[in-house]
């Protein structure tokens, strides 16, 4: 009897697992195979909507209304010919220099900046629209999700890793820092499969829209040579994710694919205007842009050569040795003055004996980006609740004051400002040289015309030939012919 009971459980438990599996299963909408999913589609949308304006609050966006219209009409006319048409699909355009393009659940699709300067066709742009459009409509993140779910009991739908990402397989420091793990575990990728099949079906999509198919290898072309330039060049680690063993030219399987695409019935490729996707590329920023991505009200002070990050909407007045932070409706303010160092004394005590504060509450010692120093709140002249900090930076002691007024939360004003204040930090090098950022041009190649000659000339100081080769697609060998229009940067 007993052993029939342990037997009658473990049918019942394997029952209840069946039963399990049977519910997670469903139809994949773009292969029309079944896939394990424990998210129903109204809750997909809620994510990506969720996680969307997540990003959208954090990090920077190109604010180019041409250019953004521009690719948002691409991804509609490529979602139109996708399997998931009726999906409410939104285009933003990252302002960061990462080479990448990644896609959230949902309709939501992101291409950086830096993945678009090495771009050069719209069929080219399209094709990496066209393979996140792919992850979206196999729904290969909520497929991640569930295989998380199952392999971690503890687990639960928000806390396990999927997203997707393409090119470098890099999100960027500003989405990791946000709270998202849909975006930010995107740089693991969804492994070779999953982005063969994301290829496979964005080939689909790009020949039913009228684009060349073939610009799914030119794309991948272009990722595979900046690995290895990054390998072989300038000795780095590789920036792409690098699921091909092969390069993609030579991918039986993607060649396959690419090819199948361009047969399917009732696709036709329409020839895109190469003037019209140079108007809209020309005056791309290259490299870092003065403002850090997510750091949309970053200051930088040159002549004393600190930069730190005010709150949103806080308006910012200068003199050339003091920055002012305003808030809206003038509720708070943060005030940096500078005062040279005449003797080394400890943070606390300039504070207290050269500022006269000897009132301090609530206060601790800072450390950051290599500076130290020491902060706490006081009751100012005024009667107002005062945030002070003294930061050391070279010979000079910087002092901030923030100054509550009126806000209805003092103490969330407060920690407004302090967070404010923990950013402050030096420029760094490679902050100043983006200072006069160097922008995409385009120029006709003449007779005579030679990569080393264009190198010499351009203010590229790290690789000059190599960086214009790839951003024209002529790495690591090829010439242009003469009249061909290349990318020049100024």
């Amino acid at each position: 009897m007993k052993l029939a009971l342990r037997d009658l459980a473990k049918v019942t438990a394997l029952a209840a697992i069946a039963l399990f599996l049977l519910k997670g299963c469903a139809v994949n909408p773009a292969t029309g195979g079944p896939n394990l999913v424990l998210m129903s589609e109204n809750r997909e949308l809620e994510i990506g909507e969720e996680e969307h304006e997540k990003i959208i609050a954090s990090a920077q966006i190109v604010e180019d209304e041409a250019l953004n219209a521009y690719v948002q009409k691409i991804g509609e006319r490529l979602a139109a010919a996708s399997h998931r048409p009726d999906l409410e699909y939104t285009f933003t355009i990252i302002d960061s220099p990462e080479i990448n393009a990644f896609a959230l659940p949902g309709g939501y699709i992101y291409v950086n900046r830096g993945l678009m300067l090495y771009l050069n066709s719209e069929d080219q742009l399209a094709a990496v629209m066209a393979h996140e459009i792919g992850h979206v409509t196999a729904r290969h993140a909520v497929q991640q999700q569930a295989r998380g779910r199952l392999g971690n009991a503890a687990a639960t739908v928000g806390g396990v890793v999927a997203a997707v990402a393409t090119g470098s397989g890099y999100i960027g420091s500003e989405l990791a820092q946000i709270g998202s793990i849909w975006a930010a575990a995107g740089a693991s990728g969804f492994g070779r499969e999953h982005e063969l099949e994301a290829d496979t079906l964005g080939s689909e999509y790009l020949a039913q829209a009228g684009y060349d198919p073939a610009a799914m290898i030119e794309v991948l072309t272009v990722l595979k040579n900046q690995e290895d330039f990054n390998v072989r060049v300038a000795q780095r680690q590789p920036s792409y994710h690098g699921l091909f063993t092969t390069h993609p030219r030579n991918d039986v399987r993607l060649q396959q694919a690419v090819a199948n695409s361009g047969e399917l019935e009732g696709s036709e490729i329409q020839a895109s205007d190469p003037a019209i996707f140079r108007q809209e590329m020309d005056g791309l920023a290259y490299g870092e842009t003065r403002t850090p991505s997510g750091d949309r009200n970053r200051y930088y002070q040159d002549l004393l050569s600190y930069t730190v990050v005010f709150p949103n909407e806080w308006q910012i007045r200068e003199t050339p040795t003091t920055v002012t932070a305003i808030a809206p409706e003038e509720v708070a303010s943060i005030n940096i003055s500078v005062q040279r160092l005449r003797q080394y004394k400890e943070p606390r005590l300039f504070i207290r004996e050269d500022l006269g504060i000897t009132d301090l509450q609530q206060s601790e010692s800072l450390s950051q980006y290599r500076l130290t120093g020491y902060t706490g709140i006081h009751e100012n002249e005024a009667g107002r609740q005062e945030r002070v900090s003294v930061l050391y930076l070279g010979p000079r002691a910087f002092v901030l004051r923030g100054e509550v007024n009126g806000a209805e939360e003092p103490e969330d004003m407060d920690d407004l400002m302090l967070a404010s204040m923990r950013t402050f930090r030096a420029i760094q090098m490679n902050e100043r040289a983006s200072a006069s950022s160097l922008r995409i041009r385009y120029v006709q190649v003449t007779n005579g015309f030679s990569w080393p000659a264009l190198a010499a000339r351009s203010p590229i100081q790290q690789y000059p030939e190599e960086t214009l080769r790839l951003l024209n697609g002529y790495y690591p060998y090829g010439d242009p012919e003469p009249g061909e229009w290349i990318k020049i940067l100024q």
